[in-house]
This record gives C-alpha cells, structure tokens and sequence, in this order.
C-alpha cells in the first residue's frame, strides 16, 4: 500500500482527465475516459471519485486501483461469461472490445441492505413486500443475510437515475430478448457466487453488486465496464460481521461509503454545492482502495512512480494513435 505522505504529495496530479488528438472524440462517464478505434475501446480510468451521482473530487491512484482490480477479476471469471477485456497496456489503461451496451444494470443482493431508493432495505422498511416482481418474508432486518441471491435490475430513465425495473418488464418491453435475459440471470448469480467465495477468502463479505453487459459483434452475451470493484459493490468486513448484526449495529463497510459519509456528515447528500475533500480524507479513500485490492487480490499495490503516472497515460495513448 501507497503511504500516506506520498498520497498527499500526489494530489495535486491526481488524474482528472485526458486529452489526446488522433484516438477520435473522446467520451467521459463519471470515472473513466474512453476512445473507440478499429472496434477497439481504449478505457482510461482516471482518479475522478462520484457520490450522490456526481463527481466530487479526485482521489490519487484510484484510477489505478480500479482498472488492475477489474482486470483480476476478468480472469478470475473468464469461465462463467464472455468478457470484453483484451489486456491492461497501462496501470490507468485497459483494451477492450467494443460492445453494444445492453440498456440494464444487473444488481445481485445478498444482503438485505441500503438507504437510496432502489436500495431493498429502503423498499422494505417503508413496507414493500414484493420488491422488482420478487416476495420477501415478513420480519427480515437490515444487513440480514437473504435465504438466496436476488437479481434487482435497473434502467437508465430520462433523468439519468437508475430507476427499478422487474424482470418481466425487461422482457415485455423488449429491452432485452427472452434468451439474453435468461443468460444474463445464470452468469450474474454465477458471477456473484465466484465473488462471495473469494471475497470471503480475502476477509471480505460482498453484500451486493452491479453488472453491465453488452452484445458483441456476433450477438453473444459479454460482460462490460468493471466488476467486483469498491465502486460497483459494497464491502463489508467479513471478522465483525456477525457480532455487530447480533446486536443491531451497523457493519463495517469496506468500500467508498467512507467518503459518503464524510459528505453527509457535512450536510451535502448531493444538492447544491458539494464542500472540498480535506487531504485527510482522500488519504483514507485512497488507502480504503488499495487496502480492498489487496484483500481481494492477496497482491501488494504497487505501481511505478519514477515515472510520473499523467506522463505514463499520454506517452501510451500517443503509441496507440
């Protein structure tokens, strides 16, 4: 792991973005930056960090983290589903295959948990008991472990918020064919079932998660984005799990809810102007990050700072034009 003076002697050059002439326009999401060339897609993971579904600030070597955790995990799963990853040709770069993005984010529960609103915890406590076209029992408490896996899909509305969506009205509404749907249900329990163990051997609980697939060029189902990353799913520590759920405290999380609440303990839940990160706080995100790595990976972090990591990003993308 990175220690803490280099982190905050590295915030000034965290990696907010790239810019590059002759890779085409460039495309940015909320994380990463992207260029598509000859059906390639060429992935930047910057140090950009989002909460409340907005960017808010940069954390050092994120980005880094991000991309080689998501690479780990690509092999680790290669033998459950088809997925898009080529190779890492830089620690902030991955080559991808281009794919058409089916439009459903595929959430797996394992846990009854969460406060947002397609969160099941939230659903549950206000009363809901057939939540995304699924029956829950009466009595289950929040972080409660589920007698099963769940599937909780979502889709992107005009607004740009995930909004719940059942399994059935995916299909109805032909947002994806009868076939695809069913393959994508096997592959994200299967998926989900290859993280939990190894997860668990690394002292780690995944209570939850995100997929994104696409179609390939042929039509075959591939897995897209990242996975099993402190941003598509939500960590708990595996050694106080158990007491703190017998007595109704919250479990640890090992993932960037650290920085949610940092935030929220500021009184900003994502309306009007967010405050700015103390060098305190990216170090504990930036820490929380490698420290997850390295749980999950049973790896060391480490990535080449002789070479400054902006410089290392352009001289790579400048070789691919």
């Amino acid at each position: 792991m990175i220690d803490k003076q280099t982190i905050i002697d590295h915030i000034p050059s965290a990696i907010t973005g790239v810019s590059t002439t002759g890779l085409g326009p460039k495309k940015s999401g909320k994380v990463r930056d992207w260029f598509v060339k000859d059906n390639l897609r060429i992935l930047v993971a910057t140090d950009r960090i989002s909460a409340f579904d907005k960017v808010l600030g940069s954390i050092p070597f994120r980005g880094a983290v991000l991309n080689k955790l998501s690479a780990f995990w690509f092999e680790q799963t290669r033998d459950i589903v088809q997925n898009h990853m080529i190779g890492i040709i830089n620690p902030y770069i991955m080559l991808v295959s281009e794919c058409k993005p089916l439009p459903v984010e595929v959430i797996v529960r394992g846990y009854i948990t969460g406060v947002t609103d397609t969160s099941l915890w939230k659903k549950y406590s206000s009363g809901e008991r057939v939540i995304y076209g699924i029956k829950f029992p009466n009595g289950l408490v929040k972080n409660q472990k589920l007698s099963k896996p769940v599937i909780t899909p979502t889709t992107k509305a005009a607004t740009g918020h995930d909004q719940p969506i059942t399994a059935d009205e995916i299909v109805s509404k032909k947002l994806v064919s009868p076939a695809i749907w069913k393959q994508i249900e096997k592959s994200a329990l299967k998926l989900f079932e290859r993280g939990s163990q190894i997860a668990q051997n690394g002292g780690l609980i995944l209570a939850d998660t995100k997929y994104e697939f696409g179609l390939d060029r042929k039509g075959k189902l591939v897995l897209i984005d990242e996975i099993h990353t402190p941003d598509s799913s939500r960590f708990w520590l595996k050694s106080t799990y158990k007491e703190r759920f017998k007595k109704g405290e919250e479990v640890e999380n090992y993932d960037k809810e650290i920085m949610r609440m940092w935030f929220k303990e500021r009184g900003y839940s994502g309306d009007g102007k967010a405050p700015k990160m103390s060098s305190d706080i990216i170090v504990k995100v930036a820490q929380r990050y490698m420290e997850v790595y390295e749980m999950l990976t049973g790896e060391k972090f480490t990535i080449d700072l002789s070479y400054p990591p902006k410089k290392s990003i352009n001289d790579t993308l400048s070789k691919l034009i």
